[in-house]
């Protein structure tokens, strides 16, 4: 009988933060996937993760008082996971954002399908580009690494302190921002070359209307350049993973 309550207490455990963990995760967090399929998915990885791993703590002396605190936590943890993976995964999105204020496209909109919700043109182009490839990297084999990799070093049970979480976090968004901004520096010096001609050329032309002139010359440099950025998304891929392995453990 006491067997039976360890593998049950083993599986909630391990389905909370499964379930926390995939609630926020990029690609199969989306609202695009229906809930029945991402809801069979956690099942089914919870009884595979349930069966290899093992408690961090003695399950015979636990109250329901402290079983209830196990859920909590590892719900915690889980989302910890998923929101540093959603932050990183944002990166080529932001990028893509700092380039359509420069093109003049802050107020533009379309329909972005993964949230639901209204997006930016450029910036989810890039998402969904970047989706591809992520995916066509086997970049959900990821997520598994990094869910079992945790619970390897944290069985089900135990968990890093919360200020090792929220620096982990934190982390996760100065690496997206500046992964972003990198991205991006390379149209930024376009937009900054073609600022200063136009700066010339309305010295050298004064009747000229430069804000007339610069709306389609700068849409054009930005899709231009978008074109040339696209190839080298594929290189983000492997560095997305790289990080994800670092930050995951805190």
């Amino acid at each position: 009988m006491d067997f039976m309550i360890e593998r049950l207490l083993g599986f909630a455990l391990v389905l909370t933060r499964l379930s926390a963990f995939f609630l926020v995760v990029p690609v199969f967090g989306s609202t695009s996937i229906p809930v029945r399929i991402r809801v069979a998915g956690v099942v089914l990885l919870s009884v595979f993760f349930s069966m290899s791993v093992s408690l961090g703590f003695e399950s015979g002396g636990v109250s329901g008082l402290e079983a209830g605190l196990y859920l909590c936590n590892e719900a915690i943890y889980g989302f910890c996971l998923g929101l540093i993976a959603s932050i990183l995964f944002s990166a080529v999105k932001v990028s893509g954002r700092i380039v359509e204020r420069q093109m003049g496209f802050a107020m533009a909109e379309t329909f972005d399908p993964l949230s639901g919700e209204r997006g930016q043109p450029l910036g989810t182009l890039f998402e969904m580009i970047f989706i591809l490839l992520f995916l066509s990297a086997n970049g959900l084999h990821l997520f598994l690494m990094v869910i079992g990799k945790s619970y390897e070093i944290f069985q089900p049970g135990s968990m890093p302190g919360i200020a090792s979480m929220a620096e982990g976090v934190v982390e996760a968004g100065s690496v997206m921002l500046m992964a972003a901004l990198r991205l991006a520096a390379p149209m930024l010096a376009a937009f900054l070359v073609l600022m200063v001609i136009l700066a010339v050329l309305a010295r050298i032309v004064p009747e000229m209307n430069i804000l007339f002139v610069s709306l389609p010359l700068r849409v054009g440099l930005g899709l231009l350049m978008a074109a040339i950025f696209l190839p080298f998304i594929q290189g983000f891929v492997s560095e997305f993973s790289g990080w994800m392995e670092k930050l995951v453990a805190f």
